[in-house]
C-alpha cells in the first residue's frame, strides 16, 4: 500500500499526516469517558449434558408407563379384564398430559408463595418459552419430566380397582384426582415454597407425591367399591405372570429415570440415585423370595417381581441421601414390610385391592420415606442432615409429611370416589364383570383365539 501511494506521490503526505493522526486519537481516547453498555448480556446456565440426561429421564418414566406398567397390571388380571387395564392406563396418561400443560404445571410450581398451591401463574405455561431456563436445562424438558410423574401416578391407582369399576368413573375420578390431590401434594414437597420442602422433609423422586398418595387412593378404592365378584370364593391368578415379569422389568429400567432423574443433573446425585436403585431393589428381590421360601416352601415369580417394586418404590424418597450399603437393607426391610401387609394384613382385613397397590407403593413408600430419615445418616453411608439437624428430628419430619399426604389423601379421595359415584357410578353391572371388562366397556378381546 505503502508504495502504491508513493506512485501517486502521496507517501510525503502520508509520512506527516499519520503521527498527527494517531496522537489525536491517542488523545480523544483518554480524554473521553467510557459509555455504560445499554443492555447487559445475560450468562446462560443451561448445560447440554444436563438437558441431555433429563430429556432421556423423561422417556424412561414414560416407558414406565406405557408399556411397562400397562405389562405388569395386565399381566397380573384374569384374561377377560387384560385389555380394560392397558385402556385405562393408556387414557389416563393422554388425559393427565393435557391437564398439565393447561394447569397442572402451574398449580404444582406456578410461583404462588402458598404452601399448599402453586397457583395460577403459569396456567397454559404462560410466560414460559424456549429460552426459558430451570436450572441447568431448559424449562420446558423440567415441564415434560414432571409431567410423565404426574401421569404415572394417578395410573397406579388403578390397580386398586382393577376388573369392576367403569371407565368413564375411572377417567372422571383420575381428572378430579390429580387437579385436588396430586398438583397440591406435589407443590408441598417439590416446590421452594412448598410445606414439606420448608421443613426440610426428604423425598428425592417421590415417595409422598407419588407412592404414599397413589397407595393410599387405591385402598380407599377398594373399600368403596368393594371386593370382586368370587373374591376368596374363585380363582383369581393372574393370567399371564409372563407378560408381568416382562412389565416389572421394564419398570426397573424406567426406574432410573425416575430416581437418577431426579437429580436433574447428569452429576455424583444422579450417580447415587441409579447406584441405589440397583441395590436397594436386588435387596427387595432377595428379601421377599427368602421370606418365601421360608414360609411357604417356594419363592415365586410373582413374589420376586412383587419384591422389585416394593424396592423400587421404598429407595425413591431416598435415592439421592442413603448409600449404596444403607439402600440394600431398605430394601430388605420394605419387602418385608410390604409381604406382611399383602400377605397377612390383606387377607385378615377382607378388602379387595385387586394389585395390592397399597400393600406394596402404599406401605413400601411409606417405609421408604421414613427410613430415609435413617439411612440418610453421614454414620450409616448417606450424605448427612442439614445443618443442626438430628436424626430423630429427620425422622419425625418425615412421619409429618407422610401423615399429612395419608390424611390429605385419604379424606379427598373417598368424597371424590363419592361424587364420581352420584355422577356416573363407580361399579360396573353383575353381569358385566363377570363377563369381563374388555368386551363389555370397549368393545374388544385383548385375546382372540
Amino acid at each position: 500500500m505503502r508504495d502504491l501511494l508513493k506512485s501517486f506521490g502521496l507517501g510525503a503526505v502520508l509520512a506527516a499526516a499519520l503521527p498527527a493522526t494517531l496522537a489525536f486519537a491517542q488523545e480523544a481516547t483518554e480524554t473521553t469517558p467510557a459509555l455504560d453498555p445499554v443492555v447487559e448480556e445475560t450468562v446462560s446456565a443451561l448445560n447440554s449434558g444436563d438437558t441431555a440426561w433429563m430429556l432421556t429421564s423423561t422417556l424412561l418414566v414414560l416407558f414406565m408407563i406405557l408399556p411397562g406398567l400397562a405389562l405388569f397390571y395386565g399381566g397380573l388380571v384374569r384374561a377377560k379384564n387384560m385389555l380394560s387395564v392397558l385402556m385405562q392406563c393408556t387414557l389416563i396418561t393422554a388425559v393427565v398430559m393435557v391437564i398439565y400443560v393447561l394447569y397442572g404445571y402451574s398449580f404444582s410450581f406456578g410461583g404462588s408463595e402458598s404452601a399448599f398451591f402453586g397457583g395460577f401463574g403459569k396456567v397454559f405455561l404462560s410466560g414460559v418459552t424456549p429460552d426459558s431456563e430451570s436450572g441447568t436445562i431448559p424449562e420446558l424438558v423440567f415441564i415434560a419430566f414432571q409431567m410423565t410423574f404426574a401421569c404415572i401416578t394417578p395410573a397406579l391407582i388403578v390397580g386398586g380397582f382393577a376388573e369392576r369399576m367403569r371407565f368413564s368413573a375411572v377417567v372422571l375420578f383420575m381428572i378430579l384426582w390429580v387437579t385436588i390431590v396430586y398438583f397440591p401434594v406435589a407443590h408441598m414437597a417439590w416446590d421452594a415454597n412448598g410445606l414439606y420442602f420448608g421443613w426440610g422433609a426428604m423425598d428425592f423422586a417421590g415417595g409422598t407425591v407419588v407412592h404414599i398418595n397413589a397407595g393410599v387412593a387405591a385402598l380407599v378404592g377398594a373399600l368403596v367399591i368393594g371386593p370382586r365378584i368370587g373374591y376368596k370364593k374363585e380363582i383369581m391368578a393372574p393370567h399371564s405372570m409372563t407378560l408381568t415379569m416382562v412389565g416389572s422389568a421394564i419398570l426397573w429400567v424406567g426406574w432410573f429415570g425416575f430416581n437418577a432423574g431426579s437429580a436433574l443433573s447428569a452429576g455424583g446425585g444422579a450417580a447415587l440415585a441409579m447406584l441405589n436403585t440397583f441395590t436397594a431393589t436386588a435387596g427387595a428381590i432377595i428379601g421377599w423370595s427368602a421370606i418365601e421360601a421360608m414360609t411357604r416352601g417356594k419363592a415365586s415369580m410373582l413374589g420376586a417381581a412383587s419384591g422389585m417394586v416394593a424396592g423400587l418404590v421404598a429407595v425413591t424418597p431416598a435415592a439421592g441421601f442413603v448409600g449404596p450399603v444403607g439402600a440394600i437393607f431398605l430394601g430388605l426391610i420394605a419387602s418385608a414390610c410390604c409381604y406382611f401387609f399383602v400377605q397377612v394384613v390383606k387377607e385378615k382385613a377382607g378388602y379387595d385391592d385387586s394389585l395390592d397397590v397399597f400393600g406394596v407403593h402404599g406401605i413400601g413408600g411409606i417405609v421408604g420415606a421414613v427410613l430415609t430419615g435413617v439411612f440418610a445418616s453421614g454414620g450409616l453411608g448417606g450424605v448427612g442432615y442439614a445443618e443442626g439437624q438430628t436424626m430423630s428430628g429427620q425422622v419425625m419430619v418425615q412421619i409429618q409429611a407422610v401423615l399429612v399426604t395419608i390424611v390429605w389423601c385419604g379424606v379427598v379421595s373417598f368424597i371424590l370416589y363419592k361424587v364420581v359415584d352420584m355422577i356416573v357410578g363407580l361399579r360396573v353391572a353383575a353381569e358385566t364383570e363377570r363377563e369381563g371388562l374388555d368386551l363389555a366397556e370397549h368393545g374388544e378381546r385383548a385375546y382372540v383365539m
